[in-house]
């Protein structure tokens, strides 16, 4: 049994008529997998959005419609990009004997001594990893503990993580995690990637996209 339940109802309205479901409190959503043909639903909003909030993307959820569960993960949600509120959202069955990859976010823990006496700046990488295990084992967040950073040029990289028996980290093993630089040098990586996302970055402002 999956940690969230949810109850919606098939859905046969797609395309431009889905904002007709919105303006009554229901967001469209589908069900997909391997070994499912897509099953679309919609689902009242505020139980929608409570359960997402508490269950994101590495908890599993029972989907229960038309008389039938479907345990899923949460895969993508699509936002309205000025208000924030729930467009549709894409949920992925799974069989829980069967090894999936997951993207789960990283949270730093302690104080890395070198930081704590102003000998170097903390300076980060990656903030989430690609795992590969079975969907009842995916993990809230990986805590990465910091204390271990004594001195400058201390550094924790993905080939140092041990996530335990039954989870495979897919990342590169030479990424970076974390590492203690001088302030200098950690004042010029902030400022050369805040340089290339201004480059990069180009503003826009849509309306909804209907989906199916």
């Amino acid at each position: 049994m999956a940690d969230y339940t949810i109850e919606a109802q098939a859905r046969t309205v797609i395309g431009k008529q889905v904002r007709q479901l919105r303006n009554q409190g229901l967001v469209p959503a589908v069900v997909y997998g391997s070994l499912i043909d897509p099953v679309h639903i919609q689902i009242p909003y505020r139980p929608l959005e409570v359960t997402l909030m508490r269950a994101g993307g590495t908890h599993l959820i029972d989907i229960e419609v038309g008389g039938q569960t479907h345990t899923v993960l949460t895969r993508d949600v699509q936002r309205h990009v000025i208000r924030g509120s729930i467009l549709h959202v894409d949920f992925l069955a799974v069989d829980v004997t069967q090894v999936i990859t997951a993207e789960v976010f990283i949270q730093f823990t302690g104080e890395s001594p070198a930081v704590s006496t102003n000998q170097g700046m903390l300076m980060t990488g990656t903030s989430s990893l690609s795992i590969e295990t079975l969907p009842t084992h995916i993990p809230d967040h990986i805590s990465i503990d910091l204390s271990s950073l004594e001195n400058l040029g201390d550094a924790i990289h993905v080939r140092d993580l041990n996530l335990g028996e039954g989870v495979t980290i897919l990342n590169d093993p030479e990424e970076l995690i974390a590492r203690i630089v001088q302030p200098s040098a950690a004042r010029a990586a902030e400022a050369e990637e805040g340089e290339e996302g201004a480059a990069s970055a180009v503003p826009t402002i849509g309306d909804e996209e209907d989906e199916d």
